[in-house]
């Protein structure tokens, strides 16, 4: 029986990744439940906007992540961000619920890349913000408990950093069930520094997570530079963490957004004055869209 399921398995994986490169977006999303949904987050005076995505079918608890989007924030002019809502449906297709949460607009925040005020409060709460969706998807009677992972791109990525080290700056006490993985896309803060005092509030120490967790690295990313990253990973893992690390050769930020032209960002230019660059790379983003969901069916659907 076991490769029967494995075989039927690539099947709906090959269908759905299909969908997401734009071959069959139209059936992707026909019959997807889709709810703008509202929580508080555990900062305590933030109430959140989330889109709740389901799969079609029978009313039956699965697995489930959030998605937290990076610093230039959700949407654009009410619409999700492609490179959002094409994983999205990715991941709807594959059989999860999906809650995808705006940190940036409920808080009067355009973008959190640039302005200070709005970095700081967005890298302090975020973590928070990501355990209150946690929090929410474990209300609902359509989720499996044990069963939900983070995905996060950017400074998503970094919030997952921040939200599942071990002396994590948004972990509440007495969680019934924690995330069970975690996936980031190029994260920022790859640091032992940033990882505590004055960024956090723990003590100066090595990270290290109990969270099995991927981390995926465009080597010529100017905004999020991979050295950093890698050793950090490394370090973490030679400590005993269970971290991976995968690095694309050529790519830029957002590597694995569908169909963007390399560009620079000069809106988002970098205290050393250096100015971002991004744009797709089609070999990378074919590899994370088969990496990715074997990672998190590892750990969500076996």
């Amino acid at each position: 029986m076991r490769p029967a399921r494995s075989t039927c398995g690539l099947r709906i994986l090959a269908t759905a990744v299909a969908c997401c490169l734009g071959l069959g977006a139209a059936v992707a999303q026909d019959g997807v439940a889709h709810e703008r949904v509202t929580f508080l987050s555990l900062d305590g005076r933030t109430t959140l906007v989330a889109s709740l995505m389901r799969p079609p079918g029978e009313e039956r608890s699965r697995p489930a992540l959030v998605l937290l989007h990076g610093c230039t924030g959700l949407q654009r002019d009410g619409r999700i961000l492609p490179i959002y809502s094409s994983w999205a449906r990715l991941f709807v297709d594959l059989g999860y619920v999906v809650l995808l949460v705006d940190s940036a607009g409920p808080r009067g925040f355009g973008q959190t890349c640039t302005e200070s005020a709005a970095r700081r409060t967005a890298l302090a709460d975020r973590p928070k913000d990501a355990y209150a969706a946690l929090k929410y998807l474990l209300t609902r009677p359509f989720v499996r408990p044990d069963r939900v992972g983070v995905v996060g791109w950017s400074q998503g990525g970094a919030t997952i950093l921040r939200s599942i080290g071990t002396h994590s700056s948004g972990r509440p006490q007495g969680l019934a069930h924690d995330f069970r993985v975690g996936v980031a896309f190029y994260p920022g803060l790859c640091s032992d520094r940033l990882q505590s005092r004055p960024f956090v509030d723990v003590e100066p120490r090595s990270w290290t997570t109990a969270v099995p967790l991927l981390v995926l690295q465009g080597e010529a990313d100017n905004w999020t530079p991979a050295a950093p990253c890698s050793a950090f990973i490394a370090q973490a893992k030679a400590r005993g963490a269970p971290v991976e690390i995968k690095l694309y050769p050529g790519a830029y930020h957002v590597f694995d957004a569908p169909n963007l032209a390399p560009r620079k960002l000069p809106a988002y230019r970098m205290r050393n004055g250096a100015v971002p660059l991004a744009g797709t790379d089609h070999a990378a983003r074919a590899d994370v869209i088969l990496r990715v969901p074997e990672f998190l069916r590892r750990y969500l659907q076996e």
